[in-house]
C-alpha cells in the first residue's frame, strides 16, 4: 500500500497482527505486508497506520482473504487496456462503463461461486501517453515543459496510479481479489520498443530518458512487486535496498530502471506461478525484445531460455499471459510478416524506410512481426500436446482463436475501459477479417515468407465493447459486458 507519511503498517487478520515499516522513493511512502502461515480463508481484515484505523471502508463489504483451493485455481478473470477517466455520465457516454468498477459492484452482491481466484491485468493498466483530463490539469499546474500532455517523471506516475486505483469500488476489488499484472506499451509509451529505429528516435528526444526511467521504476513499485512471492521478494536486491530504511531510495530505483531499459537481461519482468495443476506463465513481450535488424526476436536469448524452461515443466495445462496477441486474425498476421521482411530490406532501402513508418503508424509489432519468435513458440506449443491458452489484450476488441494442430487457443479480452470509435471498429473489421485474410497471405508470399507452422481460425468474436473475461477450469470461457450498469455475459464457450 501507499501511505501519506512514513509509518508502520499493521494488518490484523485471523487474530494475528502482521507489521511492516514503509520505505520511501521520490518522496512517496510504500509498504508490503506479507501474511504468511495462514491456513484458512479470512472473512475480514483491518489495516492501521501507526495505530490509526484506515481500512476497511464503511461503504463496502469487508475485505476478504481467500486462499487458493487445495485442488488449484477454479476461476481466472482477465482483461487489459483501462483508462482512468472519471465515472460520471459524460465519460460513461464517451468511454463506456468501467468493467473493473462493475466487477466490484457485482462481487459485493455475488456468491462465492462467482468470485475469481485471480484477477489478471494484461497490460495498459495506465496510459502515460494519454492521461485523463484530471491528470492533464495536474501536469499543467506543475510544469509547462515537455512532454506536454504526457507523464514526465515519477511524481506524475504516482498521481497517475493514484487516480487510476483510488475510486472506492476499485480499491475494494484490489483489496479482496488477488491480482497479477504485466505491462504493455501505454504503461510507458505507445509503440514502446517496436523497433531499433524507434529506440534511436526516442533516444534523441530530450525528455525520454527521464520518462522511461520513471515508467519502469513506477511499474516496479506499483505493479511488479505484487507479482512476486515473499521468497522472491526476499531475494530481490533492489527491494532489500529500499527496505533498508536509509532515507529516500529514489536514486537506487532510478539506477535499476535505467539499467533495466538499457540492458534488458539485467532484470526479468516475466514470472510464473503454479496454480494447482495449471501453470501460469506471464511473459514480458515489451522490455525483453531483441531489435537487431534481420534477427528480431520477441524475447532475447536469456528470456527465451527462461520461457522454454517454464513451458516444459510438468502441468496439466498452460496459461500464457502475453500482453499482445500471439494469434492475430490471419490477414493482419500476413501483413505484419510482410512488413517485417520489408523493414529488413527485402525490397530495398526505400521500401525499408517506408515500411518502418508503416510499422509505427499502424502498430505492426505483434508476434507476427517477430516471425522467428512466432515460429519457435508455435513449434514448442505443438510439441507439448497439452491444452494451452494464451491470454492477451492490446487490440481493443475481444475474440477467441483456435489452432488446427491441437488444443492451442488465443483468448483476447480488451478493453476494460477504452473502446474504439465506431469508425475504428469498422476499419478493424475491414482490414483484419474477411478478404483481408487473402490479401495478407498474398503480401506475405510476395516477400518470400513461408506459411506459418499451423493454421488457426477466429471462432468467436470480434466484440468491441468494454469487457472482462472469465476462464472457469477445466475449460469454459465467458466474456462479460455491462448492460444497464449490470454485468451480463456476451458469450460463453467450452475450450480444451
Amino acid at each position: 500500500m501507499e501511505t501519506a507519511d512514513p509509518c508502520t503498517v499493521t494488518v490484523e487478520a485471523d487474530g494475528r497482527a502482521y507489521r511492516s515499516p514503509t520505505f520511501t522513493v521520490h518522496g512517496h511512502h510504500y509498504a508490503i505486508v506479507d501474511l504468511v502461515g495462514l491456513t484458512q480463508d479470512i472473512g475480514s481484515y483491518s489495516v492501521t497506520l501507526d495505530g490509526e484505523a484506515v481500512w476497511p471502508l464503511e461503504s463496502h463489504p469487508p475485505s476478504r482473504i481467500r486462499l487458493l483451493p487445495a485442488e488449484g485455481m477454479r476461476r481466472l478473470m482477465f482483461g487489459s487496456c483501462r483508462t482512468s477517466v472519471p465515472h460520471d455520465a459524460p465519460h460513461v457516454i464517451t468511454h463506456g462503463y468501467d468493467m473493473l468498477g462493475e466487477l466490484g459492484t457485482h462481487l459485493a452482491q455475488a456468491g462465492d461461486e462467482e468470485w475469481p481466484d485471480l484477477l489478471l491485468f494484461l497490460g495498459d493498466q495506465v496510459y502515460a501517453d494519454g492521461p485523463s483530463p484530471e491528470i492533464l490539469a495536474y501536469i499543467r499546474a506543475r510544469r509547462d515543459t515537455e512532454p506536454q500532455g504526457e507523464i514526465a517523471d515519477f511524481e506524475e506516475y504516482a498521481e497517475l496510479y493514484r487516480q487510476a486505483w483510488t475510486h472506492p469500488d476499485i480499491r475494494w476489488v484490489l483489496s479482496t481479489v488477488p491480482t497479477a499484472m504485466i505491462f504493455d506499451d501505454h504503461d510507458v509509451r505507445d509503440d514502446w520498443n517496436t523497433s531499433k529505429t524507434w529506440r534511436e528516435q526516442m533516444a534523441g528526444t530530450p525528455w525520454w530518458r527521464r520518462r522511461v526511467v520513471a515508467g519502469l521504476g513506477a511499474y516496479y513499485v506499483y505493479q511488479h512487486l505484487g507479482n512476486l512471492s515473499p521468497a522472491e521478494r526476499a531475494e530481490d536486491p533492489l527491494l532489500q535496498k529500499l527496505l533498508s530504511g536509509e532515507g529516500d531510495a529514489g536514486d537506487a530505483l532510478d539506477a535499476f530502471a535505467d539499467k533495466a531499459d538499457t540492458e534488458p537481461s539485467s532484470n526479468r519482468w516475466s514470472y510464473a506461478r503454479d496454480l494447482g495443476d495449471t501453470r501460469l506463465i506471464m511473459v514480458d513481450t515489451r522490455c525483453a525484445r531483441q531489435l537487431t535488424p534481420g534477427d528480431r526476436r520477441m524475447l532475447d536469448p536469456e528470456e527465451w531460455a527462461w520461457l522454454e524452461e517454464q513451458v516444459t515443466r510438468p502441468a496439466e495445462r498452460l496459461i500464457i499471459g502475453s500482453s499482445i496477441p500471439f494469434l492475430l486474425p490471419e490477414g493482419v498476421h500476413g501483413v505484419q510478416n510482410w512488413n517485417e521482411a520489408l523493414c529488413d530490406g527485402t525490397w530495398g532501402r526505400l521500401a525499408a524506410r517506408c515500411s518502418e513508418a508503416l510499422r509505427q503508424a499502424f502498430d505492426l509489432e505483434h508476434w507476427a512481426a517477430f516471425r522467428r519468435s512466432f515460429d519457435d513458440l508455435a513449434g514448442m506449443l505443438v510439441e507439448l500436446g497439452k491444452p494451452v491458452l494464451i491470454l492477451s489484450g492490446d487490440v481493443h476488441y475481444s475474440y477467441l482463436a483456435k489452432a488446427d494442430s491441437g488444443p492451442i487457443y488465443q483468448v483476447v479480452c480488451s478493453p476494460i475501459r477504452n473502446p474504439l470509435s465506431r469508425l475504428l471498429r469498422w476499419a478493424n473489421v475491414v482490414t483484419q477479417f474477411g478478404l483481408a485474410t487473402l490479401v495478407g497471405g498474398l503480401l506475405a508470399r510476395s516477400a518470400g515468407i513461408p506459411r506459418p507452422p499451423f493454421r488457426w481460425k477466429i471462432i468467436k468474436g470480434p466484440w468491441f465493447q468494454n469487457a472482462l473475461a472469465t476462464l472457469t477450469l477445466p475449460g469454459t470461457l465467458t466474456w462479460y459486458e455491462s448492460r444497464n450498469d449490470v454485468m451480463q455475459p456476451i458469450e460463453s464457450v467450452r475450450v480444451g
